[in-house]
């Protein structure tokens, strides 16, 4: 049974939670934390306002299949790994930094984006499972 409570308060933290998320991925080359963490918090909010407002809903606000994220996420961290054979000569995986930090952020490198690649394939993972799952019940 779907109380207006929940519906409500999964409204309240949707942004919340994705907040947190993003929060989450941009401390993660510094301290625990990190792409994988902050994908499956997103993916938490998205599954407590499917459950709460139902699956359908959800799906609308999202706009396009959660599916999509992962040839996104795994082509930002394909090229981030790339980057420092393409730009530099080096072994593949290593980390090019920006010469400035940014005020919020910090240091922006490769391991930034390849967190960003991670946080997009587990969010694309996590909502296409629970979303099939959820329609096949």
């Amino acid at each position: 049974m779907k109380t207006i409570i929940l519906r409500t308060a999964s409204t309240y933290l949707l942004p919340l939670l994705l907040l947190f998320s993003v929060f989450i991925l941009l401390r993660g080359h510094y301290l625990p934390g990190g792409g994988f963490i902050g994908g499956l918090i997103a993916s938490i909010a998205f599954i407590l306002h499917g459950s709460a407002n139902g699956q359908e809903n959800t799906k609308t606000l999202l706009r396009i299949h959660p599916g999509f994220l992962m040839p996104v996420g795994l082509t930002v961290a394909f090229f981030s790994g790339i980057a420092g054979m393409v730009l530099e000569g080096k072994e593949f995986m290593t980390g090019i930094w920006f010469k400035d930090p940014l005020p919020v952020i910090g240091m922006i490198g490769t391991p930034l984006f390849f967190d960003i690649g991670v946080y997009l394939v587990v969010v694309g993972v996590t909502l296409t499972i629970i979303m099939t799952i959820s329609e096949s019940s």
